[in-house]
């Protein structure tokens, strides 16, 4: 526990729910390892999606296939979530003062954004778009924003341990 942490994350590691992560043989483990997967099945999404809306994939529908793939990103969001809160739970006071994980949360809401940039303004342009039409004005440029900040994303959640 580093007791520089602001006090309310130093209780959050100190508790009952804490102190069960840490006692169990397994919760730990099985939210690191639940994580991983969730993160594996949120860059294949992610990667289905943003090469489509770059123009790749263009033999298929981008409609179904973006709904599909949004669909398999937000459960594995939601299981990211989920896991990632266990593990924060777990060293709470030593992990919010990690200047890595503080970009990483940036990058998470910078991405969110990104994400309900391209819902409001892109999506409704390409929902009854047939195979092989071009992708509107914007498509690129919200997948290329939205690769490179979950890659980076991935990359400080890997990183976190290291600093």
């Amino acid at each position: 526990m580093t007791e520089a942490a602001p006090a309310l994350f130093v209780a959050i590691e100190a508790s009952a729910v804490g102190a069960m992560i840490w006692q169990s043989r397994w919760l730990y483990m099985v939210a690191n390892v639940g994580h991983i997967v969730a993160l594996l099945c949120f860059a294949g999404a992610i990667a289905v999606m943003d090469t489509r809306l770059a123009g790749g994939l263009s033999a298929t529908a981008p409609g179904p296939l973006l709904r599909k793939a949004r669909q398999l990103a937000v459960a594995a969001f939601v299981g990211l979530i989920v896991t990632g809160l266990v593990l924060f739970t777990a060293e709470a006071s030593h992990v919010v003062l990690n200047r890595v994980f503080q970009i990483k949360v940036g990058l998470i809401v910078l991405g969110l954004l990104n994400v309900l940039w391209v819902e409001r303004t892109i999506m409704p342009k390409v929902a009854g778009l047939p195979p092989l039409v071009p992708m509107p004005a914007g498509a690129r440029q919200g997948a290329l924003a939205s690769l490179t900040i979950w890659l980076s994303v991935a990359i400080c959640g890997r990183a976190i341990a290291y600093f």
